[in-house]
């Protein structure tokens, strides 16, 4: 609650400002390679965004990790612009799982970097948590990837997006590549989603 409370009150910040929503369904919920849903997943979430660069946000998803977490619930806020062709994007990520009793919930301080369609992320976990460090490169609908998460292991993906009328729609396959976290997976993805 504290929280929702915080990003409410920075969303009053700048009256240069919009509000979005979105909605999605895809045939597995996929995050850095690993499944997080072991099905179909639906997910949603609000955004807010200032002319200033400012953001804020929350997310949801169902999950299922066969330990009693039903669903996750992320809350972000962060900062993004341009500095001489190069883009960057500096904000904070809390994962929260509710009634889940497991320990699972934790906290990220990420830094994006862009040129052009190339991408770079480093995502610094709290309080403990591993690090992830992503590059990524866009050509033209299509988009690659490739993640080294601490701890885990590694991630490869490809993926392709398109429109479905008045809908986004997409496909992906993701590789995850264990390092001692509990087996590999790999995941041919479709999706399809709205945004308000």
């Amino acid at each position: 609650m504290k929280k929702l409370f915080l990003l409410v009150s920075l969303f009053s910040l700048s009256a240069y400002s919009a509000v979005s929503a979105n909605v999605a369904f895809s045939s597995d919920y996929i995050w850095r390679g690993m499944t997080q849903s072991d099905g179909p997943a639906m997910s949603g979430g609000f955004d807010y965004s200032s002319d200033g660069g400012f953001y804020a946000g929350i997310w949801g998803s169902n999950v299922n990790f066969n330990d009693g977490a039903g669903s996750e619930l992320d809350y972000y806020f962060g900062y993004s612009g341009e500095m001489g062709g190069l883009g960057f994007d500096i904000g904070y990520v809390a994962f929260d799982y509710p009634k889940n009793e497991t320990g699972l919930d934790f906290e990220e301080i990420v830094l994006g970097l862009s040129m052009g369609d190339l991408g770079v992320t480093f995502a610094l976990g709290q309080d403990g948590a591993p690090d992830y460090t992503e590059i990524s490169y866009g050509i033209g609908d299509f988009g690659v990837s490739y993640g080294q998460y601490d701890d885990y292991g590694d991630n490869f993906s490809i993926t392709y997006g398109f429109d479905c009328g008045d809908y986004g729609c997409g496909v992906g396959y993701y590789d995850f590549s264990d390092d001692g976290y509990g087996g590999d997976e790999d995941a041919l993805v479709f999706s399809v989603s709205a945004e308000f």
